[in-house]
């Protein structure tokens, strides 16, 4: 083996080790439920939890190249709603790591499975970064409707 070629392995090692130590650390608390590990890229992994009451949902990355210290390092929250959808409230990480996609795959199974629907708008504070939100969700099968004027959007999934 080249000398990247063992520095890759005693990182993916290093990751997997760290894996199993953050599900067992996820487990532990009381309200979050594993769902998933995931490869980002070649080489990354991550761990998928969620914490649901059937009022919030909340999808969480963590990312198992750190050590896990109790909190995420992406997450999407969406509100079920009194018409049988989920309200997407918030998206908070670093965005273009490929997390947002990850969570995204996750809310629309579990959109599918309780046959809801996904719905979001976009807020004047989206402003900034909305040409990657509305490449983001049509990626996604999301009909994306803009008011430039009002600056406020909204997004729709119907599976």
């Amino acid at each position: 083996m080249t000398t990247m070629e063992l520095r890759k392995a005693d990182q993916t090692e290093l990751q997997l080790i760290r894996m199993q130590q953050q599900v067992k650390e996820i487990a532990k608390e009381s309200n979050k439920e594993v769902i998933g590990i995931e490869q980002v890229n070649d080489e990354e992994w991550v761990i998928v939890s969620k914490t649901s009451d059937h009022q919030t949902l909340q999808l969480m990355i963590n990312h198992c190249g750190s050590p896990y210290r109790g909190k995420w390092d992406f997450a999407l929250q969406a509100e079920y709603t009194a018409d049988h959808a989920l309200f997407i409230d918030d998206i908070k990480g670093e965005p273009c790591q490929g997390f947002g996609s990850i969570c995204m795959a996750y809310l629309k199974e579990t959109a599918w499975a309780e046959n809801c629907t996904i719905r979001g708008n976009l807020v004047k504070r989206d402003w900034a970064h909305l040409d990657r939100l509305t490449h983001f969700y049509k990626k996604h099968s999301f009909s994306v409707e803009i008011n430039e004027e009002k600056k406020h959007g909204r997004v729709n999934w119907t599976g």
